[in-house]
């Protein structure tokens, strides 16, 4: 026999859901989700990044990243006319002034806009919706390369007019702050080796496809943090602090395939099968579809690498 109480609970809950998921819906703006953006700075394409997003209600708000820096918090985005939308955002590295201001529209399916720089010049600039990247399940990797073999820099070539990068005795070393290295070779998915040395409170930084920064910089004894050792710079913070002290030999195991990066810090795996939701601050383009080189920071303090090893996927 049909209880009479549960099939009336049962369409409450079915109309509630339904009303729910109307209503939501409804809030649902089509500005809403991650943009690749190209900004018009200082002569030159600096690749960029936004995310808008629903907070619940009929408010929007999300993340930006500029050319450099890391991932801002944008409190609220104010939205006008027919998809046009505004927002600011305080400066972070930039020169003192005002705070940027975005005005921004959504045409054809692409965003396009202006920023006011704290200096008070107006900067344009275009976006386009981030794209998914596939996931392989039960990866089949192919062979090893020596991206770095020891000897020289072939294989890799700088960003800048100076070349402070040295191999001596087999190592790989900057010095002193000047350009960031980037190989010649660009990959989409695979697996890296890397082992690095730095001396006491200095900085660097590898990016994976030339877009996410995995962090290097002396914090052994700080708090996990997304700006330190073992983070994707600005977006993920490692669940431990596996750091060495400064002066020794470290390694970095990275696998990235699609979005998703695991990080293992000195045989500790700090951040696992993790989505990396954009480009970090410093990337070489914002063209996430594509594959990308490896690039080595080079333009903030001394560092040393003595191994770089790529394991592509197999195709």
């Amino acid at each position: 026999m049909i209880d009479p109480r549960k099939t009336i609970y049962t369409l409450v809950c079915t109309l509630f859901l339904s009303f729910a998921s109307s209503l939501y819906a409804q809030h649902i703006s089509p500005l809403e989700g991650r943009w690749d953006l190209e900004m018009d700075f200082m002569g030159k394409t600096s690749p960029s990044w936004l995310e808008i997003k629903h907070s619940g209600n009929a408010t929007l708000l999300g993340r930006f990243v500029f050319a450099f820096g890391s991932a801002r918090p944008i409190a609220e985005v104010e939205t006008y006319g027919e998809n046009k939308f505004t927002f600011s955002i305080p400066n972070q590295w930039e020169p003192k002034g005002s705070d940027m201001i975005f005005h921004g529209e959504l045409d054809g399916g692409k965003l396009k806009g202006t920023m006011i720089y704290t200096d008070g010049s107006i900067i344009n600039w275009t976006g386009v919706k981030a794209p998914d990247l596939a996931y392989t399940e039960n990866p089949k990797w192919g062979k090893t390369i020596e991206v770095f073999n020891g000897k020289d820099l072939t294989g890799w070539h700088v960003d800048g007019e100076k070349n402070q990068w040295v191999v001596k005795d087999g190592i790989l070393t900057s010095p002193e702050s000047g350009s960031n290295l980037i190989t010649d070779e660009k990959f989409q998915d695979f697996k890296v080796h890397v082992e690095f040395r730095y001396p006491e409170g200095s900085n660097s930084g590898v990016y994976l496809r030339g877009r996410y920064e995995v962090q290097i910089v002396d914090s052994e004894g700080l708090e996990p943090a997304d700006i330190y050792l073992g983070g994707v710079y600005g977006f993920l913070e490692p669940n431990q602090n596996a750091s060495k002290p400064a002066g020794e030999w470290q390694t970095y195991d990275i696998t990235l395939i699609g979005r998703r990066v695991t990080v293992t810090l000195n045989g500790k795996t700090v951040i696992s099968d993790a989505t990396i939701p954009g480009i970090t601050g410093g990337a070489l383009d914002s063209k996430e579809g594509e594959p990308g080189p490896f690039m080595i920071q080079g333009d903030h303090g001394p560092i040393e690498y003595r191994a770089f090893e790529v394991t592509p996927l197999k195709n």
